[in-house]
C-alpha cells in the first residue's frame, strides 16, 4: 500500500511539473501587438502660398496645366487614405479581440488552477476522511477480536477448572470404609472447593494449551524422540505435562510412565489413559533403585529448574539409568534471540536458559557419552533477514559503479546471513546422551 502512495505521490509532483513548465511557455508565447497610429493623415494638405512676380505667375501656369492630373492624384490619394483608415479600423478591432481572448486565456489558466488544486484538496479531504473511517472500523475489529482473545483465555481457564472439580467428583472418599460394627454410615464429605495452588495449576494447564501448542503439533513434534527409545522398557518422562509423548511410546510398544508437579496436567495426561503421577523430579528421580530405569526425558523442563537442582538431577538420572539407556533433555535454545525473546521470556515460570554446550558439558561431566546436540524447530524463512540477488550482468561487470555495487550487496548478504544465525536460528534443541 505505501508503494502506491508513493507512486501517486510521484505521479502528482511530476503533473505539477509539467503543469508550471506548461503554463510557464503559454506565457512566453504571448503575442504582444505594438499600437497602432492614431490617424493617418488622409485628403489634401494645405499648399504653401505661391511666390509673387513671374516664378509665381510660371507656377499657376504649370499648375493650370498639370490640374487634370493632379486632381486624379488627389482623389486616389484620398480613396487610398480612406481605405487605409478602414483597414486600420479592423485591424485594430481584431488586435484588441486577440488581446482580449489572450486575457480570458490567461484568467481560464488561473481558475483552471485554483479549481484543480481545490478538487485535489476536497479530494484528499475525502482520502482522509476515507482512512479515518477505516481506521476506526479496524480499531473496532481489533477490539472485537481482543475480546474474543479475552473470552477465548477465561474459557479455557474455567474448561480445565470445571474438568478438575469433575474429576474431584468422581473420586472416591479418602479413608477405609466404614466397618459393619458402626452404629451409623458416615456422611460422604463434599468435594473440596480448589485451593489457590489448584487454581494456579488450572491456569497454567491453559497457558501451555495456548502457548505450547495444540496436542496434535506438540505430539507430531515429540514423535521424532520415539526411535531414541526403541527397544527399551522402564522410561521416564519427566515433566510429562499433558502426556503427548507417553501416548507416543504407549503407542510404539514402549513401557513408559510420567512425572509433573502440576497435578492438573497429571489428570490431563491420565485423561490419555497413561501411567502419570504428581511428583517432584528430584525427589522421585533420588529415590528410585539404581539402574531402575530404561531411558529418561525431559522436554522443555531444565529451562524451569534452578542450577544446582538441574545438577543434582542429572547425577540422580545418571545412577538410576541402566548402561546404555538413553537421555534426552530439550529445552529453549537461547542462543536463537527470537526464541529467547518470545518463547523463553513469555513463561514465567521459567527460571533460567541453558546454553546448548552448557547442558552438553554437564550431561558429559555426569557420566554420558555420545552426548550430541540437535537443534529444531527451524523457523520459516518469511520471518529472516532477506538477502540480495544481484543480476548476472553486475557481478560479470568491470565497471567501477557495478564493482562498488556487488561489494555493497555481498557485505548485505554477508550480515545478513550472520544476523539470520544469531537472531532466527532453531526455537529449540536437544542434548542426547547415553549412560556410560
Amino acid at each position: 500500500m505505501s508503494d502506491d502512495l508513493e507512486r501517486l505521490e510521484r505521479e502528482r509532483l511530476d503533473a505539477d511539473r509539467r503543469y508550471n513548465e506548461a503554463l510557464t511557455a503559454f506565457d512566453a508565447a504571448l503575442v504582444h501587438l505594438p499600437p497602432i497610429a492614431d490617424a493617418i493623415a488622409a485628403g489634401d494638405a494645405a499648399l504653401p502660398p505661391l511666390p509673387a512676380g513671374w516664378r509665381g505667375r510660371w507656377m499657376r501656369t504649370v499648375e493650370q496645366w498639370l490640374r487634370p492630373w493632379t486632381d486624379r492624384q488627389r482623389t486616389f490619394n484620398t480613396q487610398a487614405a480612406e481605405a487605409l483608415q478602414s483597414l486600420t479600423a479592423r485591424e485594430r478591432e481584431r488586435a484588441a479581440a486577440f488581446d482580449r481572448f489572450q486575457s480570458a486565456l490567461i484568467v481560464f489558466a488561473q481558475h483552471i488552477t485554483a479549481f484543480v488544486e481545490s478538487k485535489d484538496r476536497q479530494l484528499s479531504a475525502d482520502a482522509a476522511d476515507g482512512f479515518d473511517a477505516v481506521q476506526r472500523s479496524l480499531g473496532e475489529l481489533q477490539r472485537k477480536v481482543d475480546g474474543l482473545s479475552e473470552l477465548q483465555t477465561r474459557l479455557a481457564v474455567l474448561q480445565r477448572t470445571t474438568e478438575m472439580l469433575a474429576r474431584r467428583l468422581d473420586r472416591p472418599a479418602a479413608g477405609p470404609p466404614p466397618s459393619s460394627t458402626e452404629a451409623a454410615p458416615r456422611s460422604t464429605p463434599s468435594p473440596a472447593v480448589p485451593s489457590s495452588i489448584d487454581s494456579i495449576s488450572c491456569r497454567y494447564v491453559a497457558f501451555e494449551d495456548e502457548f505450547r501448542g495444540s496436542d496434535e503439533a506438540v505430539s507430531a513434534k515429540l514423535r521424532d524422540y520415539v526411535p531414541i527409545f526403541a527397544g527399551a522398557t522402564d522410561v521416564l518422562d519427566i515433566g510429562c505435562g499433558r502426556g503427548e509423548f507417553l501416548a507416543a511410546l504407549q503407542a510404539a510398544g514402549v513401557r513408559a510412565r510420567g512425572i509433573d508437579a502440576n497435578g492438573e496436567m497429571v489428570a490431563v495426561a491420565r485423561g490419555r489413559g497413561v501411567e502419570a503421577i504428581e511428583a517432584d523430579a528430584l525427589a522421585h528421580v533420588a529415590a528410585l533403585p539404581d539402574g531402575s530405569l530404561g531411558g529418561a526425558i525431559a522436554t522443555q523442563v531444565v529451562e524451569h529448574l534452578d542450577p544446582r537442582y538441574l545438577m543434582q538431577l542429572v547425577d540422580a538420572l545418571s545412577r538410576t539409568l541402566r548402561r546404555g539407556a538413553p537421555l534426552v533433555l530439550e529445552t529453549i535454545n537461547p542462543t536463537c534471540w527470537y526464541a529467547f525473546f518470545s518463547s523463553y521470556l513469555r513463561d514465567f515460570t521459567h527460571v533460567r536458559p541453558v546454553h546448548p554446550e552448557t547442558l552438553q558439558y554437564l550431561l558429559r561431566a555426569s557420566g554420558f557419552e555420545r552426548v550430541e546436540i540437535r537443534y529444531r524447530s527451524p523457523l520459516p524463512d518469511h520471518i529472516k533477514m532477506r538477502k540480495v540477488d544481484l543480476p548476472e550482468q553486475i557481478l560479470k561487470s568491470d565497471a567501477a559503479v557495478d564493482v562498488a555495487i556487488a561489494r555493497v550487496g555481498h557485505t548485505v548478504n554477508t550480515n545478513a546471513h550472520l544476523l539470520n544465525d544469531l537472531m532466527f536460528g532453531y526455537m529449540d534443541y536437544a542434548a542426547i546422551g547415553y549412560r556410560c
